[in-house]
């Protein structure tokens, strides 16, 4: 909750400050027109913005430093190439996203991880690329912003009117950081990680190469302004310096409209404001869009490519790691032409091209493609937090609106530059069908307040330019009613109209949908008709549905479902959801937005490694839970030397009087009472209490769902285990295993051997025996936390579990080890979610410490 107060709380700031940046940037321009801000950007010259280009390449250049910088401190080596793509697309998007994705964790962490970096190596890369980035501009500011030579204007409203206080705190803050980083020896722990500090050679190669990042990126804005008198790079450099520290500071995306504000401001002694805007808009398309429509074109290129069989087979391996970025770059872009068509239609069409336009077409038919412009735009907004979500119908409607805003810039003004942006976007689009796959309403998806207050920034500045551009035309009443070739006014303000009536039509329906139904359990009516989908499962953890304890999500089909259970904030999910591959992906994703609507924290529980991808998506973290011991009956054998150790428990049992028989499912009934009476005794011997959700227990309905396998002594039955079967004959499991106090100490070994060989002479691949917690968790000092406290659990904790010897036991019968995993947001809340999950599992708080 209070991360979520947080993120309303930031993007209510970043909305206040950027409609003061627009009332600082109407001050300045109250004295001009919209077309002396276009003339100055058709004014700067072809080559300087050449040179432009040039400074932006060396800049992001430095920037792809950063992360080959990380991997020497780290002390790691990976090609060049895969350092350059990703770190290009990280810096890329994040600084048209803002300082809130500057470090592009997710995107390193879904490139990198691909390539075998560790997570825990990728989060010290992002906070060394942070430090980074920093520490030049430290040295920039300690250095220019000192000297005290630009003075801050009033309408700032900044406690001091002068930067040298601000130079002076960089100052402090980067010899404080050198000092320190040079005086201490030993690591520094943050919340249980040691983190080595940077050798003195790399910290002095952060510096330069940060502030050569700095100079450069400062000098491709310095080429795009015209000469003035006494106007040299340092002033630009620390005038750049102030107004990137005023963006980021903002929580404003990209920190649009406050730094151009800025660089106005205190521009204005030199050059006048609509040439400082002018010069300054030209520098958001050379270093902000131009590098994001390149890793755009490239993710493009790629999903085209992909779909020819030779590149198929050539790209696969790339397919792992650009997929899970390409929708988010993708809905970015379609909300950036939904935010350029509704500018378009706030600004006066070039009369120009609306004559040449009306000898072809009528005016009724010009004013109509200007008002379903605005339509569009509005609507592309919306569409692309469904294309965030993966979800389908928001591709097919993004391809169609898209087409459809291509022919509507073309007939409500000659707009061509706009319909070819549309057309390019559209061209990227369409390959990529098969990267949204989610079957769900627009309607339902959950609306985060960054995505919101990008809505709203748009809006105001769609608002603000309608204004601007026509504020020399009196307003009347009769002004919504013109309808005439050159009456750009009246058609703007329409559109304007239009676009918020759109969106208020939207949010009335979303406020008008179903609430979200507070989980049930399923009858008995529910389960029955899962029996088919659970009996051609290969998982047959699928049988846990039977207990009736969790809460399902069925698909449409019927073929395909979900289990879940919810504990305080804790929406977890029992495994990967079974069925048809393409409608678990879909699942996935709608217990996500349940979990999502309700204020939770979608957690999914001992998932297996193939899937992880698809939790990677939504962006969870993995947290390694243990692993899981799967036994290969094709090559189970008493046979031979390394078996003989099994012969032995599987002999002595049986020369003693044991022996072994299956219980047809539908004799199960009248040994219940018999099964009842061991798992009393059993569970009394043990001292433990019925576990839930993960594991079974005792209930005569979900017993008598499946065949037992059973021991008997000497006639008396002594054991009992019901037994899962998988479907296709994949996979054979048990889940209640009970014995009596009287039974063969060596009752288990040979039940299992047993039903390891019946299941053999079935047909059955494997045979599973289930989860050893924390084990295969690393306990040297650069791991995770969690790895850590997982393996002195493992190692020390066999007065609550005998975790290890549990490792040992399954160990004997030589399986083969798949790890299994929780995704979950992580960070933080892990701790509450693992003690959720405990309650959760223990059937309740006293569970937890009760065995």
């Amino acid at each position: 909750m209070a991360k979520r107060t947080a993120e309303i709380l930031g993007s209510l700031l970043g909305i206040g400050l950027f409609i003061a940046a627009l009332w600082i940037l109407s001050r300045a321009l109250s004295a001009h027109h919209l077309r002396d801000v276009m003339a100055s950007v058709h004014q700067v010259p072809a080559g300087r913005i050449l040179l432009a280009l040039g400074f932006t390449l060396l800049s992001y250049f430095a920037l792809t430093c950063y992360d080959w910088l990380g991997f020497r401190y780290l002390g790691r080596s990976l090609t060049y190439w895969k350092v350059v793509f990703t770190a290009f697309t990280t810096y890329s998007v994040s600084h048209n996203l803002g300082f809130s994705l500057f470090t592009g964790g997710s995107i390193r962490y879904r490139l990198y991880s691909a390539w075998g970096v560790t997570a825990l190596e990728i989060a010290q890369l992002v906070g060394f690329s942070v430090v980074t980035f920093w520490l030049g501009y430290s040295a920039l500011a300690a250095v220019i912003l000192l000297s005290g030579q630009i003075n801050l204007p009033d309408q700032i409203h900044m406690p001091v009117h002068s930067t040298f206080v601000i130079g002076l705190i960089f100052l402090i803050a980067l010899v404080g950081y050198v000092v320190f980083n040079f005086t201490r020896k030993s690591p520094l722990t943050i919340r249980g990680m040691e983190i080595a500090l940077p050798k003195p050679r790399i910290t002095a190669a952060q510096i330069i190469v940060s502030s050569f990042d700095w100079c450069v990126a400062a000098a491709a804005l310095y080429v795009l302004l015209p000469d003035a008198p006494g106007l040299g790079f340092d002033d630009v450099l620390g005038v750049f310096l102030v107004a990137q520290l005023a963006g980021l500071s903002s929580n404003v995306p990209g920190g649009l409209g406050v730094f151009e504000s800025v660089c106005v401001l205190l521009l204005q002694p030199y050059l006048p404001a609509p040439v400082v805007l002018g010069s300054v808009l030209v520098y958001r398309v050379v270093y902000y869009l131009i590098p994001l429509g390149i890793a755009a074109l490239s993710l493009g290129s790629y999903e085209a490519a992909r779909h020819r069989a030779f590149v198929r087979r050539l790209s696969a391996p790339i397919g792992q790691w650009i997929g899970p970025i390409a929708p988010q770059v993708l809905a970015f872009f379609t909300f950036l032409c939904g935010a350029v068509l509704l500018v378009s239609g706030a600004t006066p069409a070039l009369t120009a091209r609306l004559k040449w336009l009306y000898d072809f077409l009528p005016l009724a038919f010009i004013e109509a493609s200007h008002f379903i412009n605005s339509l569009i735009g509005i609507g592309l907004l919306i569409i692309s937090r469904g294309l965030q979500r993966r979800v389908d119908g928001a591709w097919v409607l993004s391809v169609l609106f898209l087409a459809i805003g291509i022919v509507v810039s073309l007939a409500k003004g000659g707009d061509y530059e706009e319909a070819l942006v549309l057309a390019i976007i559209l061209v990227l689009l369409v390959p990529s069908r098969g990267l949204f796959y989610r079957k769900s309403s627009l309607f339902s998806e959950p609306l985060n307040p960054m995505w919101l207050a990008s809505v709203a920034l748009v809006l105001i500045t769609v608002a603000w330019l309608t204004f601007f551009s026509y504020k020399h035309v009196d307003y009347s009443n009769d002004l919504w009613w013109r309808f005439a070739l050159v009456e750009n006014a009246p058609r703007s303000l329409r559109a304007l109209v239009g676009a918020l009536v759109a969106l208020s039509a939207f949010a009335v329906l979303r406020l008008m949908r179903p609430h979200p139904h507070e989980p049930t359990l399923p009858t008995g009516e529910d389960l029955d008709r899962l029996l088919p989908v659970i009996a051609s499962a290969r998982e047959t953890e699928a049988n846990l549905a039977l207990l009736g304890d969790k809460t399902l999500i069925v698909s449409q089909s019927g073929k395909s479902f979900l289990m879940y259970g919810v504990e305080g904030r804790s929406w977890v999910a029992m495994g990967d959801p079974i069925g048809i591959p393409a409608e678990c992906r879909d699942l996935v994703w709608q217990f996500h937005t349940l979990a999502d609507r309700n204020g939770g924290w979608t957690v999914f529980y001992q998932v297996d490694p193939a899937n992880l991808p698809c939790y990677l998506d939504m962006g969870l973290s993995l947290t390694k839970l243990g692993e899981e011991a799967r036994i290969n009956l094709t090559h189970f054998t008493l046979e031979g030397h390394e078996a003989k150790p099994m012969r032995h428990w599987h002999r002595k049992p049986e020369s003693e009087g044991c022996s072994f028989e299956i219980i047809p499912q539908a004799e199960v009934s009248r040994y219940l009472p018999e099964f009842r009476s061991i798992s009393d005794q059993w569970l009394q011997l043990k001292n433990v209490r019925e576990k839930r959700f993960s594991l079974g227990y005792f209930d005569e309905r979900y017993l008598g769902r499946f065949p037992h396998a059973i021991v008997r002594q000497n006639g008396r039955i002594v054991a009992f285990a019901n037994i899962w079967p998988g479907g296709g004959k994949e996979e054979l499991s048990i889940d209640l295993m009970r014995h009596t106090p009287e039974a063969h100490g060596g009752v288990m070994d040979f039940l299992f051997i047993e039903l390891m060989l019946w299941g053999k002479q079935q047909g059955y691949q494997w045979f599973n025996m289930g989860m050893a917690p924390f084990s295969g968790l690393d306990n040297r000092g650069p791991a995770p936390l969690w790895h850590r406290l997982g393996a002195l659990v493992y190692r020390y904790g066999e007065y609550f579990y005998n975790f290890q010897g549990l490792r040992r036991y399954k160990e004997k019968f030589h399986p083969v080890w798949t790890p299994r995993y929780l995704a979950s947001p992580g960070g933080v809340s892990l701790f509450r979610i693992l003690a959720n999950l405990g309650t959760l599992i223990s059937g309740g708080a006293k569970g937890v410490v009760a065995r």
